[in-house]
């Protein structure tokens, strides 16, 4: 204490250490197998590991590279985009590259954000969204994704995300596929989303980093809709879909406009980073389509493997339709529906660690049964931790 002040600025009170922080500690220090926080447990491509190797070695990058990115991933990225969604992007002018997509995000809501706007966001939602919301000094208005456990699936009531927006409404934040759910946006959803944000007057963030892990349905992006091409910051990264987290590359699509005004804030944050690293990752923006096939094919087993011996175990599962996340209800194994004390708890009893959706919540009571497990890790690893979880 200082003055009587507390050290913490005030608008960053409410967060402590993350959840993945606790959790993958518990991991570490009770030898569980870490189902909690997100990050493969193998590399990705070979050939993309080697072009970072080759850029190393032939000094591309290897001092600071262009504030917007290197023309190579810019070009990349811009590519990828006509090819995949038809979304025509000048790489000078409409694309940037970040420090991962969790920078994108914080950029993007420094930059468009003023004290007292309100944020709406999809709630359960990334930690970091909340976080940022508050740097910033906007509010955050949870909709909540509702469970369907006739269908075991979240949707998305779009009258409640209607009635969400005030006359101090300035930005929607989404994400398509959906970290923890595993939902993806159908295309009436995101029709509507559009004409309301259209009719408003609103901007849109969109987090679209799983894009590529989509098991059901089709991943649309925003952007691509009426009216949304000006109004849309679209963000995306390598390191999901290329299985290269700790590279940190991400980057944001959007009109001139939005690019120039996320980058005024993203300069004063990390300026640049991991410059022989986009090189690589242009090269990964241009493997084959059946990279992205044998990926899908990879992670749905995965999926599909867990989600089966979950429910084997008793826990009511919600099948994602896409990410790599499964939620599931703890409430047949554990009456009392403590998800946080449930996965305290878990690593003593079977040697599993998972991650409480509560926290993902400003309405802690709606996540409290809810559980996350991830299923990007090895076949046996699953297979394992399965074996584990039956125990219970």
């Amino acid at each position: 204490m200082t003055q009587g002040r507390p050290l913490l600025n005030r608008r960053l009170a409410e967060f402590g250490t993350t959840i993945f922080a606790e959790m993958s500690a518990l991991a570490v220090r009770t030898g569980a197998i870490n189902l909690g926080q997100g990050f493969p447990d193998t590399d990705g491509p070979e050939e993309v590991r080697e072009a970072a190797v080759r850029a190393l070695r032939a000094g591309h990058g290897n001092q600071y590279p262009p504030g917007p990115g290197v023309p190579e991933l810019r070009n990349a990225i811009a590519a990828h985009q006509q090819r995949r969604y038809g979304l025509a992007h000048d790489p000078d002018t409409e694309v940037l590259v970040t420090a991962g997509a969790t920078e994108a995000i914080a950029a993007s809501l420094l930059a468009l954000l003023e004290p007292g706007d309100e944020v709406i966001a999809l709630e359960p939602y990334y930690d970091s969204y909340a976080a940022c919301i508050a740097m910033a000094g906007a509010t955050r208005v949870p909709v909540t994704l509702r469970p369907e456990p006739s269908t075991g699936t979240y949707r998305l009531d779009l009258d409640e995300l209607r009635a969400a927006v005030t006359p101090r409404t300035r930005l929607l934040l989404l994400n398509t596929p959906h970290n923890p759910t595993g939902t993806v946006l159908t295309r009436e959803e995101l029709a509507a989303i559009a004409e309301l944000a259209c009719a408003r007057d609103l901007l849109v963030v969109t987090d679209e980093v799983y894009e590529h892990l989509v098991f059901e349905g089709e991943h649309l992006p925003l952007a691509g809709f009426p009216g949304m091409r000006g109004r849309t910051v679209t963000i995306s990264s390598a390191g999901k879909t290329y299985s290269y987290t700790g590279w940190k590359i991400g980057w944001i699509t959007a009109s001139p406009e939005l690019v120039t005004a996320v980058r005024s804030a993203k300069q004063y944050l990390t300026y640049v980073s991991g410059g022989p690293l986009q090189y690589a990752v242009a090269e990964a923006l241009r493997l084959p389509d059946t990279f992205y096939e044998e990926l899908r094919a990879d992670l749905r087993a995965k999926r599909d493997l867990l989600c089966d011996g979950l429910a084997e175990a008793g826990f009511a599962v919600y099948r994602p339709a896409g990410t790599y996340f499964v939620t599931t209800d703890i409430r047949p194994l554990d009456s009392r529906g403590d998800g946080i004390a449930f996965c305290r708890a878990l690593p003593e009893r079977c040697g599993v660690v998972a991650v409480p959706n509560a926290v993902f919540y400003d309405h802690r009571e709606q996540g409290a049964p809810f559980v996350r497990f991830t299923f990007c890790k090895r076949t046996e690893v699953l297979a394992e931790a399965v074996s584990r979880l039956k125990g219970l």
